[in-house]
């Protein structure tokens, strides 16, 4: 996969205050309910989804011997 084009990435404004609910279970710490919350964002989904693709296939951090 090529990876020469990227959507911006999203941007909030300053002070943004991020909405989240946790869980009933008890179990759910705040920062995982934030991330889950955050990654209902279609956005923020696609935007991480194509990070993750190109950070799994760069392989210019791997050393040739």
């Amino acid at each position: 996969m090529k990876f020469t084009n990227f959507p911006k990435s999203p941007e909030f404004p300053p002070g943004h205050k991020w909405a989240f609910k946790k869980r009933g279970d008890g179990y759910e710490s705040d920062v995982t309910a934030l991330i889950r919350g955050m990654l209902e964002d279609e956005s923020i989904r696609e935007d991480q989804r194509l990070a993750w693709e190109r950070w799994r296939n760069d392989y210019s951090g791997i050393r040739k011997r």
